[in-house]
């Protein structure tokens, strides 16, 4: 097994042991990405320099006998929404194609501490908006188990490096959907934490009410490591939850023995792949002969979450985005008249169709007359469904449900069709309105061999109790060591 295939742990084991050094590891995946990401198109911006020079100064402390923690000297790789002092967040959009920002994100600090080394910034769907990478304004990011399909989105970039073995792991943004379903369409793991858990400070912002950074990883030994590292409380951001955390990789040897999994019919309905089906219940049998009890319960709210979703994300990010105008950074359009075509002519360069569509219709559901009638309604049927999500977890420790209803679908398939587009994130949206932790892991293959994904939710702060079916499941299971040949 070359290095680059190798998983987090592995990697520290053997970065414990002496066996291969920081530098070593970074080498081969420099040497993977070369190789691969041209086919891929994973990455916007590669960190060679800086990246070795990280490894070298890790190994340095080592050999001096530092004390380091357990990713320490691990390549990873973040969604180019995610700032990074002195090296560009484009947010892939023409509208930031320069930008360099002043300052990191907390989380982007918080790996730098922990020891990890940034390989590079990865594509994404333009201002996280999408459900493809295919609204990137930068590059069409490919499935690396099969280029003509789409790595899902809009963190198809942190997904797709992960699958493609181009960085040990990933973060993502998820608002609804953004890392579960790129993670489901790439066969990787990717953990959404509680909104809150997680800082957003140095986040770009689309939805700031709905917005959560989480990690993508080869399995879920990895992502409990990650979390360890960037989870907790964060005076920078008003929405962090002041709460403490536990350690993730403690209790994932525990089992589901006992455990009350729910399965709610509506994500199996009408819309939902049979081959998707079949390998979401597949799993919900292996958890049931582990010990697990599983029950049907219904969510009949489930059917309002989109409409709720796009109401409120695109009214958030009408507001969000009128910071774009060509006065303080970003793009500023050449041609204008005066102040108010200068944020005409600079909007319509900068943004992109997807972009332009949710500020249009987010501008509407705040304007006078029409606020009451959706905004707020969408609001209020966003507290209907957290309040449902409330009830099931009263006597249920998890539910269970498809990640997607469909494997990663053509590239160009849904481009014409937004609602279509739109109808992916049907098993995701739902969870991003309730401020709930979840997680996708691969669970099997279609029968064309694409990935299907298992997604677990818990109640809030519940990311222990997923992390522990999942690890579960995923020594069941024995899949996690089929990867794409590229």
């Amino acid at each position: 097994m070359q290095l680059y295939q190798k998983s987090a742990h592995e990697l520290r084991d053997l970065l414990l042991h002496k066996e291969v050094s920081s530098k070593d590891i970074v080498k081969a995946y420099l040497d993977r990405i070369k190789t691969v990401d041209e086919k891929v198109q994973a990455y916007v911006t590669l960190c060679e320099e800086g990246a070795l020079k990280q490894a070298e100064e890790v190994d340095a402390k080592r050999v001096a006998g530092e004390e380091l923690g357990a990713l320490a000297g691990i390549p990873m790789a973040l969604k180019d929404n995610i700032c990074t002092e002195g090296v560009k967040t484009t947010c892939a959009s023409k509208m930031l194609h320069n930008f360099v920002p002043p300052y990191s994100a907390t989380v982007a600090k918080k790996l730098s501490k922990a020891g990890t080394i940034l390989l590079g910034k990865l594509n994404m769907d333009e201002f996280a908006m999408g459900s493809s990478t295919e609204n990137s304004y930068v590059q069409k990011t490919k499935n690396p188990w099969n280029l003509e399909r789409v790595p899902g989105g809009s963190s198809g970039g942190s997904a797709a490096a992960v699958a493609a073995d181009e960085a040990v792991f990933t973060l993502g943004s998820d608002t609804g959907g953004s890392i579960r379903q790129p993670a489901h369409c790439c066969g990787v793991v990717g953990m959404k934490p509680t909104y809150g858990a997680v800082s957003r400070f140095g986040l770009v912002a689309f939805a700031s009410s709905l917005d959560q950074i989480g990690p993508l990883t080869k399995d879920v030994e990895d992502m409990a490591l990650v979390m360890n590292e960037i989870i907790g409380h964060d005076p920078y951001d008003s929405t962090s939850a002041p709460v403490g955390y536990p350690d993730y990789t403690k209790d994932l040897y525990r089992g589901v023995k006992g455990m009350k999994v729910a399965l709610p019919q509506e994500y199996f309905g009408k819309g939902i792949n049979p081959d998707v089906q079949a390998i979401v219940m597949a799993a919900a049998k292996k958890l049931e002969s582990m010990g697990a009890i599983l029950e049907e319960v219904s969510l009949p709210m489930t059917q309002y979450a989109l409409p709720a979703y796009y109401l409120i994300s695109s009214a958030e990010a009408s507001s969000n985005l009128a910071r774009y105008d060509g006065v303080k950074y970003g793009l500023r359009a050449e041609q204008y008249r005066d102040l108010l075509d200068l944020y005409k002519q600079t909007r319509d360069e900068g943004f992109g169709t997807e972009v332009k569509r949710r500020i249009m219709l987010g501008t509407y559901a705040l304007s006078s007359g029409y606020y009451d009638a959706y905004y707020k309604k969408a609001q209020q049927v966003r507290t209907l469904i957290k309040n449902e999500f409330e009830n099931v977890f009263g006597t249920y420790d998890l539910i269970l449900t498809p990640t997607a209803p469909t494997t990663a679908f053509k590239i160009g398939e849904k481009t014409d069709n937004p609602l279509e587009m739109y109808m992916h994130d049907i098993c995701t949206v739902p969870i991003n309105i309730a401020g709930l932790p979840a997680l996708s892991m691969p669970g099997g293959f279609d029968q064309t061999g694409l990935p299907v994904g298992v997604q677990f939710v818990a109640k809030a702060l519940g990311e222990e109790k997923i992390l522990q079916a999942a690890f579960a499941l995923e020594q069941e299971l024995q899949i996690k060591s089929q990867r794409p040949l590229l």
